[in-house]
């Protein structure tokens, strides 16, 4: 659980706290509130310290029980922040990009299916050693978190077992810009494009790709992965974010579905490969 979750966690527990305390018929112990409510008097001490995430309904019963119905939105809408789990970059890399990758990886471990779009970059799960090792470089300059490279792109590669595995399938979709751009020498991008195309058509693994040309109805833009319908984890410049609420997740398939719709697939999808491969010449 990231740190941000259990601050803002910690905060709406001192907010049910502070009702309790200033109940307007007087101020209430937690176990006369517990009572009210007929709660264990553990579940209070669990809400007010973050200790557990309270459901609507708790919070809905919370604001009756204390006599301040008219503050139940501002607790949901408190609760709703929930739903976003934002791990800062600079945080989570004070433990190196080893770390991070395993951290995901579990969340991959646990997953039989999954939907990946990439605007820019080839997706992690499909990338050569060599192609993660200057993808992860750059992001360790531009962060400032040195020192670990080799052991990321290592789990990165291990990661990628996942893929060899029964009952797997990972959906991935990449804009054409992915193929082109040079976040590696050439030589280095022209062994990422042949494994690409050697992929196509695996078991486990489906392929699209949105050429330049093709139309679109969305921007594309905005990477992300879908896991089991149960999870969306998206990437920004300062943070990675976790999503695991109804609406994000619903929101996030259907960006997927209309991307889809402007992909190639199959002897399609190989000759936008092999333009970009001639495009290396």
């Amino acid at each position: 659980m990231s740190t941000d979750y259990q601050q803002a966690r910690e905060a709406l527990g001192a907010r049910l706290r502070e009702l309790r305390f200033s109940c307007p018929d007087g101020r209430l112990t937690g176990q006369q509130l517990a009572q009210r409510l007929g709660w264990p008097s553990s579940k209070v001490s669990k809400l007010e310290h973050g200790k557990q995430t309270a459901t609507p309904e708790d919070l809905r019963a919370w604001a009756d029980a204390t006599g301040r119905p008219d503050v139940y939105p501002e607790l949901a809408s408190r609760l709703a922040g929930f739903e976003s789990h934002i791990r800062s970059w600079r945080r989570a890399l004070a433990n190196g990009f080893k770390a991070v990758h395993e951290s995901l990886s579990k969340e991959i471990e646990h997953s039989s299916e999954i939907w990946v779009w990439e605007e820019a970059v080839v997706a992690g799960l499909l990338q050569t050693p060599e192609y993660a090792r200057h993808v992860i470089t750059r992001y360790s300059e531009l962060l400032g978190a040195t020192g670990d490279v080799e052991d990321a792109v290592r789990a990165r590669v291990q990661r990628q077992e996942w893929l060899y595995r029964p009952g797997r399938k990972v959906h991935v979709l990449m804009w054409e810009a992915a193929l082109r751009s040079r976040i590696c020498p050439p030589s280095a991008l022209a062994a990422q494009l042949d494994r690409l195309t050697g992929m196509i058509g695996m078991d486990t693994v489906e392929l699209g790709i949105i050429p330049f040309t093709a139309a679109v109805k969305i921007v594309p833009a905005n990477g992300f992965w879908i896991l089991d319908d149960r999870l969306v984890v998206a990437e920004d410049w300062h943070a990675e974010l976790w999503l695991d609420d109804a609406d994000n997740l619903a929101l996030y398939t259907k960006v997927w579905r209309t991307l889809r719709e402007s992909a190639v697939f199959g002897a399609d999808a190989h000759a936008v490969l092999n333009d970009a491969r001639r495009g290396l010449r």
